[in-house]
């Protein structure tokens, strides 16, 4: 059974979620940023393909109220920028073999499926937030930043300012939300995991770019 929330103070949780709010934007300018200097994309697909299947159904087919229906129109737009370097980029990142309409279909699977997933995730537990499924793809993303780093063997496209502005953004999200449902086990699990792994990229990171010759806090 879903748990209920319990009040907490308007103002507290607004605060909370308009800073995780700053620092998810910021990681989403960043990434766009850093993808254009590189010419990469710097998002993992799988966590880009939940991001925007999330961005659009809680933005469309169960709006979100405002302001967070805003944030979230916003949030899709730089994920739209982020596809398109995706789609731009991307296929270099992939075997020889693997053909244009191979990577294409194989981005458009991914976009639908996550779509599903994400709704009928709503639609069956009545949870029409998307809090389930937000910490969800985010501790998938956390996972896929890790692989991405070692799959790629360098830095193109990452800089510990992304790393560091989506671990801030999403333990403010963790804290405003474990306000709301202390008693939620599988949240607590799922906050603890993200941490975790995002403090893990966050070294890994730091350290792989001491040794490709940057100094990690001057590359933005």
């Amino acid at each position: 059974m879903i748990p209920k929330p319990v009040p907490v103070e308007p103002t507290l949780a607004n605060s909370l979620l308009i800073g995780s709010g700053l620092f998810w934007t910021l990681t989403y300018l960043l990434i766009l940023r850093r993808g254009t200097k590189d010419q990469i994309y710097g998002m993992p697909v799988a966590a880009l393909c939940a991001n925007l299947a999330w961005e659009f159904i809680f933005a469309f087919v169960f709006p979100h109220p405002y302001p967070q229906r805003v944030v979230n129109y916003i949030w899709l737009t730089f994920d739209l920028g982020i596809m398109w370097q995706y789609l731009k980029f991307g296929k270099k990142e992939f075997p020889a073999g693997f053909s244009s309409p191979v990577f294409y279909l194989n981005f458009l699977l991914g976009l639908v499926f996550s779509s599903l997933i994400i709704a009928f995730i709503s639609v069956e537990f009545e949870e029409y937030i998307g809090y389930y499924a937000a910490f969800g793809q985010n501790l998938l993303m956390s996972v896929l930043f890790i692989a991405m780093l070692f799959k790629r063997n360098n830095v193109r496209g990452q800089s510990v300012y992304i790393a560091l502005f989506k671990m801030l953004g999403t333990i403010l999200a963790s804290i405003t939300f474990y306000l709301y449902f202390p008693k939620s086990y599988l949240l607590l699990l799922l906050y603890f995991a993200i941490f975790s792994y995002d403090i893990i990229y966050l070294f890994l990171l730091r350290n792989r770019l001491k040794a490709e010759g940057f100094q990690p806090w001057q590359r933005w």
